[in-house]
């Protein structure tokens, strides 16, 4: 599968990150770990995984009566589409531009700025 097209709502993305976390599950599952966060009503999240299959960011196998669901987009595809979005909106396609406003918030801890920096040495290779 390729990138997505688009890009998930809010609670979209919170129903991809308990699929990454926790693997394949009924929308009776899903119910359950989305109302630890926030009141949810179960024919909602029903609707919400029916059209993230629509959207292809997840699959679903009827087999069974309950269905199951999984993502078949990674955290680093939804994640890829987020930058690019962000890169070329806000920072008009600079990636360096976009890396210098991140960095100078001042949160990256000492590995990550460890990781940048090898990732930095490997492009000037």
């Amino acid at each position: 599968m390729g990138k997505p097209k688009r890009q998930p709502s809010e609670t979209e993305l919170e129903i991809l990150h308990i699929l990454w976390s926790n693997g394949p599950c009924t929308v009776r599952d899903m119910h359950g770990l989305l109302g630890k966060e926030k009141s949810t009503v179960y024919t909602t999240v029903l609707k919400l995984m029916q059209i993230m299959h629509k959207k292809g960011f997840v699959a679903r196998d009827e087999s069974s009566r309950s269905h199951i669901y999984r993502a078949v987009v990674t955290q680093r595809m939804i994640q890829d589409t987020f930058v690019n979005g962000i890169l070329e909106r806000a920072f008009g396609g600079s990636a360096g531009e976009l890396a210098m406003n991140a960095l100078s918030r001042g949160t990256a801890s000492k590995e990550e700025l460890d990781e940048i920096r090898r990732k930095l040495d490997d492009l000037d290779k």
